[in-house]
């Protein structure tokens, strides 16, 4: 394990983890660090004035800077549906939400497998296109079928 300098600013969870927010003195810069890996030193280092956030949504900050450390898999999909319309029921956790124009967005998010992914679009009850990955799609179409033999089936 290496030992880093850091003046630690705020432990952030993701939803999946903790994070570390901190100014890494030898880099001269922002870092974040899996707390599950942070070994304290003893005795601790020497005081330091408290540095300007990076972002005032911490949590958002961290997701976007280890997003392919949280997930396996991510994805692109663009949302039949204006950013601030679906902004309040995405967490930082579940992704990023970028305005695309009059009557879209793009969300940007993750999961272990494609799967998770095409479920998790299911439940944000909005029409969707996926963007990227390319395979996401299959597993968004079996799953359209599967609810299309359930309904067909209702009634009989």
């Amino acid at each position: 394990m290496r030992r880093r300098d850091t003046e630690p600013h705020r432990l952030v969870h993701t939803g999946r983890r903790w994070y570390l927010v901190a100014w890494d003195v030898d880099r001269r810069g922002r870092r974040t660090f899996r707390a599950d890996r942070i070994v304290p030193r003893i005795p601790t280092g020497p005081r330091f004035p408290p540095r300007a956030p990076p972002d005032p949504d911490l949590a958002a900050y961290v997701t976007r800077g280890a997003g392919a450390a949280l997930w396996e898999h991510q994805a692109r999909v663009r949302l039949h549906v204006p950013a601030a319309a679906i902004a309040d029921r995405i967490t930082p956790a579940m992704g990023t939400v970028v305005p695309l124009g009059a009557g879209h967005c793009e969300f940007r998010t993750g999961a272990d497998t494609l799967r998770t992914l095409a479920v998790h679009l299911a439940l944000l009850d909005v029409d969707f296109d996926v963007l990227d990955p390319p395979e996401l799609v299959e597993h968004v179409r079996a799953i359209g079928e599967r609810y299309g033999r359930a309904a067909a089936t209702m009634g009989r």
